[in-house]
């Protein structure tokens, strides 16, 4: 029996290969972004007047060879914009929002960073593939670590104490009172600071299982004024201390977790009767063509490079993947004993669920 190949379309193979081709740009620009955050380009054009290589070179204190074919790149990137005529380069005032505000919720360089932390680590990805097996959160490098807080820190800082505390039933009262909290996985503990500063009649507790990760957090909630009011400790999910919390929170952390059903168990035991169980992920719908969109896109890749490898290395390691959906994160919830849930905010990168006993 013969069988004929399927003709080629010659039109749609060539405009795959021009959109992959883009593709390679694009990974090559995570590259670039985070070099032009780390070396100042980004803040010297930030006042939006045209610029030379030259003069960037100069006031970076950079070599022009390497600034000359990063600007060009990023030209033809559309990040900035060329005039022939004068060989001069302008970062659009817009952009310069999004790559040099850092307290700006469409600040960016801190999801490049992470995204090339987590391309450079994809090697170990690859053999645990093979294997089954997982890499944890702190076999990565300091660009997944310091990209992570970076990327998700503005969008805390603008929407925790203004939109989403109030969006939990009574739960500002309590904190403004005076109430007790819990802050798991809490990483560098922005989460944990930013409650602690809004609430000073509140304490709080942030737990990682990262040692490094606490270390830092202990070191800037000090330089922030509140460390009188906020402990870190190494702890995993499962077994922070403590009991009768007002309020448990984990941001962007459930989904990385390899027994998320264990956490949500424990985090029950810890909970006051009346208290409540904030729960902050990466924003999904419960199928996978829901989250067919950009944001989908880039979080469905963190998820295969960084997530649910983290999950894997643990035990149980469910792997709810990034993209779980209320529906599945609902699930576990229900599963550790919780009776009440309930979506509450959300933005574009996250959305915001209450679960109570």
């Amino acid at each position: 029996m013969t069988t004929t190949s399927p003709e080629v379309d010659t039109d749609k193979l060539m405009e795959f290969v021009f959109r992959a081709v883009g593709e390679v740009g694009a990974t090559l620009n995570a590259a670039l972004v985070v070099m032009g955050d780390k070396l100042g380009y980004y803040r010297v054009m930030a006042s939006g007047e045209p610029i030379s290589a030259a003069e960037l070179a100069d006031r970076s204190g950079t070599a022009e060879p390497y600034v000359r074919e990063w600007l060009n790149a990023q030209a033809a990137g559309g990040y900035v914009t060329y005039d022939p005529a004068t060989a001069r380069y302008t970062l659009p005032i817009e952009h310069a929002v999004a790559l040099t505000v850092e307290d700006s919720p469409a600040f960016l360089p801190g999801m490049f960073q992470i995204a090339l932390g987590t391309v450079h680590d994809a090697g170990r990805v690859l053999e645990a593939a093979r294997s089954g097996s997982g890499v944890g959160w702190h076999e990565h490098g300091s660009d997944v670590h310091l990209g992570c807080e970076r990327f998700f820190r503005p969008n805390y800082e603008a929407n925790l104490i203004e939109s989403w505390l109030p969006a939990l039933d009574g739960v500002a009262a309590k904190l403004r009172a005076g109430a007790s909290i819990a802050d798991v996985g809490c990483g560098h503990g922005a989460s944990t600071i930013l409650m602690a500063q809004a609430f000073p009649n509140s304490t709080f507790i942030g737990s990682d299982y990262h040692a490094e990760s606490i270390e830092i957090a202990r070191e800037r909630a000090a330089a922030a004024g509140v460390g009188d009011r906020v402990t870190f400790e190494v702890s995993p999910a499962g077994g922070f201390s403590g009991t009768g919390y007002d309020l448990v929170t984990m941001f962007d952390c459930l989904h990385d977790m390899g027994d998320p059903v264990g956490a949500a168990r424990h985090v029950r035991d810890a909970v006051a009767p009346d208290g409540t169980w904030m729960i902050v992920e990466p924003m999904a719908g419960d199928h996978v063509e829901d989250n067919l969109n950009p944001v989908g896109r880039a979080y469905y890749g963190f998820s295969t490079l960084l997530c649910t490898p983290a999950s894997l290395s643990q035990d149980v390691g469910l792997a709810l993947g990034t993209q779980a959906g209320p529906a599945r994160i609902r699930d576990v919830a229900l599963a550790g004993g919780f009776t009440r849930f309930a979506g509450v905010a959300q933005t574009p990168f996250n959305q915001v669920l209450e679960v109570r006993p």
